[in-house]
């Protein structure tokens, strides 16, 4: 068989480009390759569950653009399809007086985007919101919610399988080559053929990129995300979603509290280098995925440049009592025995030969293939809508 799609990755990126695909191209053979046992098992499952609003992002960008659209979509999709969600809001919280012009950039920011129910409010409204909260005046975000993005994936491959394609579980893609006019992909031990090829494989993207012949500039560095939890008797301690102010120079937002859709408070991330890209302990460590980061250039001026925050970063990786610092500048009454340890996630991180985080989504494109190499968050809030860009850029690429 030739199918007419083959995209490699299932986790919410690759099953909203196949689900949207199959709705655009009905009679179309498609197949989708996972190499785990079953969907969204990296980047998709193991991020905090929050449905972002699109605030921060710079207007125009991807982010901006799929953020908001995919926000709309997965709102309406989780509604049609008895996927809980609750878009409860959150605050952007300023700590003191010196933080509030950037939390009025901020603001400013999101009203450029076209988030005009947002709110400037006071102290005495962030403590009627949060009444444990710390802080001078905040951003509420109407918008903001969470979901179990997991179930959204599940839901999602249940529509694909159900329109009659395909989908391939413990199937890895080990190379990527044109042979007659087609593609052929190589996962496991078999050869899948294919008019058109889209890698959606997150963490190992640029290596599916390679192996496909392009040549993309970036390369995947894996950082670790490392979350507590609140025990039950802190758990009224917050109600629904507190942010600080993000560090304008990471696209990280700060260790944050997020009210989880099936129950319970998480409490983080940090953001650590993690020496291997699957790697979810901070024991983790693959030689090949290390050996090829340190032989980057770019890690190596990224380290130069920020190496006072990646050792505090550190720091609060293997100290609770550092950590514990950072969620008391919102909440003040938090104590180190409500905190109990809770699954980590690891964010692939798309650097460039200079040292600069490639701070949007980002695609390369040829007549046959597209591989998304950069779908950092809010790639969950967004996925829907990035299926929309990937069947755009398709149409065009692929001249169907």
């Amino acid at each position: 068989m030739i199918y007419d799609f083959v995209i490699a990755g299932a986790g919410i990126v690759g099953l909203s480009t196949a689900y949207k695909l199959s709705l655009v191209y009905p009679d179309s053979k498609l197949l989708i390759l996972e190499k785990e046992n079953r969907v969204a098992v990296h980047q998709t499952g193991h991020n905090s569950g929050v449905i972002h609003s699109g605030i921060y992002y710079q207007p125009g960008s991807y982010k901006a653009r799929n953020c908001i659209e995919g926000r709309r979509q997965i709102v309406e999709f989780c509604r049609e399809n008895d996927v809980r969600h609750d878009i409860c809001g959150k605050v952007i919280v300023a700590e003191n007086e010196e933080e509030v012009p950037k939390l009025i950039s901020i603001y400013k920011r999101g009203l450029q985007n076209g988030l005009d129910e947002l709110r400037l409010i006071d102290q005495k409204e962030l403590k009627e919101i949060e009444p444990y909260s710390s802080g001078v005046r905040a951003i509420l975000v109407p918008y903001a919610g969470i979901v179990d993005f997991e179930h959204v994936c599940r839901k999602l491959a249940d529509k694909i399988t159900a329109a009659g394609h395909q989908i391939k579980f413990s199937t890895p893609v080990t190379g990527v080559y044109q042979t007659n006019g087609t593609t052929t992909i190589q996962a496991a031990k078999e050869g899948f053929k294919t008019r058109h090829f889209i890698n959606c494989t997150g963490l190992h993207s640029d290596r599916v990129a390679r192996s496909a012949g392009m040549k993309p500039s970036i390369k995947i560095v894996p950082f670790r995300g490392e979350y507590y939890e609140l025990t039950e008797e802190a758990q009224d301690k917050v109600k629904g979603l507190i942010y600080p102010l993000p560090n304008p120079e990471f696209p990280f937002l700060g260790v944050h509290f997020t009210r989880m859709i099936n129950g319970g408070v998480e409490c983080g991330p940090n953001a650590v280098f993690a020496f291997k890209r699957e790697g979810y302990s901070k024991t983790s460590f693959d030689f090949k995925d290390t050996i090829e980061t340190l032989n980057f250039p770019g890690f190596w001026k990224l380290s130069k440049q920020h190496w006072r925050m990646g050792l505090d970063e550190m720091y609060r990786s293997f100290s609770k009592t550092g950590f514990l610092k950072n969620l008391q500048k919102l909440v003040p009454s938090i104590e180190s025995h409500h905190l109990k340890k809770s699954p980590s996630g690891v964010r692939a991180m798309a650097l460039q030969p200079n040292g600069e985080i490639l701070d949007d989504f980002y695609f390369e494109t040829t007549e046959r293939e597209i591989h998304v190499l950069n779908a950092p968050s809010p790639a969950a809030t967004a996925g829907l809508a990035i299926g929309d860009e990937i069947v755009k850029k398709a149409r065009s690429a692929f001249s169907l």
